[in-house]
């Protein structure tokens, strides 16, 4: 059997996930099982669209599909996620819904994918994630953004923070793969410490000390708002928690960035002052065809429509100095 696992590119609990899913579908279902992975990226409109991802032609390849949104697609086979945005229409919620597909399986209440896979694999199927509980573990706290300060997110000293700003900077195919594999294969400290990331780590945190030296020059802070635009620094998307670093009492944040193929809106509130959120950003995502999670999330736009994103990171940015406001 082949097994095609389509997971979140360039995320550290999309990795993870697809990771914990191999091990488990190894370990329960077929030991000789083959495996391929592709990384899926959220843009505008449906990205299952065309069937590049699902192709018709392959009916021997079971998909899967990991921290990503949902598909009403019957070559689906699999398909674990969390994020509140996971249906891209009301249509295909209630497809979810209706069909109850028995492998297919949904909570927007649990804090990180790979998590929600180890749990739902243990409970329905007899799986023992015990082996990768340290996977586990930092997959939920790095999803959950559930670290002690703002300076262990940005100084990145723990291995796993270290697989965390290489797996979001790194672009090349084999490299993710064999990142997965090593995943489900080896102890984190033991990937950090090998030579393909050792080897990329070091431009991506000489990038990163760029990146915190052009936020303190840009971002600024109004009405419990941080607001910052890199799209045009030939950056790629700052580590997430320079802001808070930066403003530790700040309530959220709209950065703009260029990515890939795409500039990304990133909105994110607090997660050290999480108790006084009252915005719930996945929602206001959403209304520009973006989503995420309640605390928080994004919106793509093409490369050219940077006039755009600066207008929707403005309007964003309005309405959490509202919201701050009342917090």
């Amino acid at each position: 059997m082949r097994v095609r696992v389509l997971y979140h590119d360039n995320c550290f609990d999309g990795a993870a996930s697809a990771a914990l899913f191999t091990a488990f579908y190894l370990s329960c279902i077929e030991a000789e099982a083959q495996f391929e992975y592709v990384g899926m990226t959220h843009g505008p409109g449906d990205v299952f669209a065309d069937g590049a991802f699902l192709p018709h032609s392959e009916s021997d390849v079971e998909h899967v599909c990991v921290d990503f949104r949902y598909s009403p697609d019957p070559r689906l086979s699999w398909w674990f996620d969390h994020h509140q945005s996971a249906f891209i229409s009301p249509e295909d919620q209630r497809h979810f819904e209706q069909t109850q597909n028995p492998r297919h399986f949904y909570d927007p209440t649990a804090q990180s994918c790979t998590k929600f896979v180890a749990e739902r694999c243990a409970a329905v199927y007899g799986f023992d994630p015990t082996p990768h509980a340290d996977l586990i573990r930092w997959a939920d706290l790095i999803d959950g953004a559930r670290f002690e300060s703002p300076q262990v997110a940005v100084e990145l000293r723990e291995p796993a923070l270290q697989l965390m700003t290489w797996v979001e900077a790194n672009r090349d195919e084999t490299l993710k793969v064999r990142f997965i594999r090593d995943l489900y294969n080896r102890p984190l400290e033991d990937i950090a410490q090998q030579a393909y990331v050792r080897e990329g780590l070091q431009p991506i945190m000489e990038l990163h000390h760029r990146a915190l030296q052009i936020l303190r020059e840009r971002a600024a802070c109004d009405g419990g708002v941080v607001t910052y635009d890199t799209s045009d620094a030939s950056l790629p998307a700052a580590n997430k928690f320079i802001p808070y670093y930066l403003f530790p009492e700040c309530h959220y944040v709209v950065g703009i960035s260029a990515m890939p193929g795409r500039l990304k809106i990133s909105v994110g509130s607090n997660p050290w002052h999480a108790g006084r959120r009252t915005a719930n950003i996945a929602d206001i995502c959403s209304r520009y065809g973006g989503g995420g999670h309640p605390m928080v999330g994004a919106v793509s736009l093409r490369p050219w429509q940077r006039q755009e994103a600066q207008q929707i990171a403005a309007e964003i940015a309005r309405e959490l100095r509202q919201a701050a406001e009342r917090e």
